[in-house]
């Protein structure tokens, strides 16, 4: 057993004498959900480091930190092909509702695509909330997880041959587009998603280079924290309360754990 796969299966809660198959991967995608949050902080406190194997292995399994799609999704794939599935990196342009349109700043969400006995799939642990916790295939049937229902549409446009759309539990009554992707330009080399890194870090437009935000499902709904309010999903019902950043630290450790390095108030604010 490689260390990244001993570190992978500790930090989710995995057995080590699991088989990972096709047939388990519901079960390492829920698991990664509940316990790798979605952040940016260390984008906050201008300390992040370049997309690599190593870096990966010690930021999020070592350390115990989560991270941006670019980070968590590569790691899921270095993972998969330890164990031998046929998968690949490939690059999406987010969709934003607010505004009715794909952000601006281009294909900046990394996810997998995996093959499987002739199938392509969707694996996604890097859309925040957002997470179907099972494969999608590109067929475009829909499948059904605790967090919703999750489809892929064939589609034409300048952002990609598909589209990820959704319809999440207690959120959403219409199906929406997450991302489009395109399926024909992939990556297999996890350093080539530094480029992605570099634009989140640094593109004005980046929604993750401005304030702290740390996210997770738990296994009643979702914790979503910001330097100014903390939303809970539990059961379908939704709670939100408003907070000084003071508080940020004190909150991120309750809910999220003590691997992260405290946020300077004069960062989050």
């Amino acid at each position: 057993m490689s260390e990244l796969d001993a570190l992978f299966r500790k930090r989710i809660g995995f057995s080590e004498s699991e088989q990972i198959s096709f047939d388990t991967l519901n079960h390492v995608l829920e698991k990664t959900a509940r316990t790798i949050p979605f952040e940016n902080l260390r984008i906050i406190q201008n300390r992040t480091t370049a997309i690599t194997r190593e870096n990966l292995i010690e930021k999020i399994l070592a350390r115990g930190e989560g991270g941006l799609c670019y980070e968590l999704n590569p790691l899921l794939y270095l993972f998969l092909v330890e164990h031998g599935f046929d998968a690949v990196l490939a690059l999406g342009v987010v969709y934003k509702h607010d505004e009715q349109r794909f952000q601006s700043i281009g294909s900046t969400h990394v996810t997998i695509l995996c093959t499987y006995e002739g199938q392509m799939y969707v694996i996604d642990t890097g859309f925040g909330g957002n997470l179907p916790l099972m494969p999608v295939p590109l067929s475009g049937e829909t499948v059904s997880s605790a967090n919703g229902e999750f489809r892929i549409r064939k589609v034409d446009t300048e952002h990609g041959d598909y589209a990820l759309e959704m319809k999440l539990r207690h959120k959403d009554t219409d199906w929406r587009v997450g991302y489009a992707f395109n399926s024909t330009r992939t990556i297999t080399d996890v350093e080539a998603c530094d480029a992605v890194r570099t634009i989140i870090e640094q593109h004005p437009e980046s929604p993750f280079n401005k304030h702290p935000l740390i996210t997770k499902l738990t296994d009643r709904g979702s914790v979503t924290l910001t330097n100014r309010s903390i939303t809970q999903w539990t059961d379908g019902q939704v709670t939100k309360e408003n907070i000084e950043s003071a508080r940020f630290n004190e909150l991120v450790e309750q809910h999220f754990g003590n691997s992260f390095v405290r946020i300077d108030d004069t960062l989050s604010r």
